[in-house]
């Protein structure tokens, strides 16, 4: 399998890391948003959030934390923009948490695409039992 984000994680892409251990591997982004945007993936390849198992997300999720923490603290930075794609918009295939430093007044503006609202109570109550829905039926 040709990863890019496996080959960071095995050392055969050379990459500015800032945190490694046996569970996710955290470097710069090479397109950063700013200076210190990170990108946090898996050790293990997974290509999305849901394939990442179970037993695995709250250690690298602990590291996702930590490495925010360090970003914040590493940057100066008055908070953070964390977010993951899942397959869209996911430029590799290879399930990872950007970390991004952000401060009053940097230009970003919450998300970067439009938001909505639901058409009425109806549509809202309609789109929350189709998830409650997905969910209880998620261990089949």
């Amino acid at each position: 399998m040709n990863c890019l984000f496996c080959e960071i994680a095995a050392g055969d892409v050379s990459s500015h890391r800032v945190f490694e251990d046996d569970t996710a591997v955290a470097f710069l982004d090479h397109r950063p948003l700013f200076p210190g945007h990170v990108l946090v993936v898996p050790r293990r390849h997974a290509e999305t959030l849901t394939d990442l198992p179970p037993d695995e997300l709250g250690p690298f999720f602990a590291r996702v934390r930590d490495v925010t923490g360090a970003v914040e603290r590493g940057m100066g930075a008055a908070g953070s923009f964390v977010a993951a794609n899942n397959r869209i918009s996911q430029s590799v295939p290879h399930f990872h948490v950007h970390v991004v430093p952000r401060n009053p007044k940097d230009g970003l503006r919450g998300f970067f695409w439009p938001r909505g609202r639901y058409d009425d109570e109806a549509q809202a109550a309609d789109v929350a039992a189709r998830l409650r829905a997905a969910l209880a039926g998620a261990g089949d």
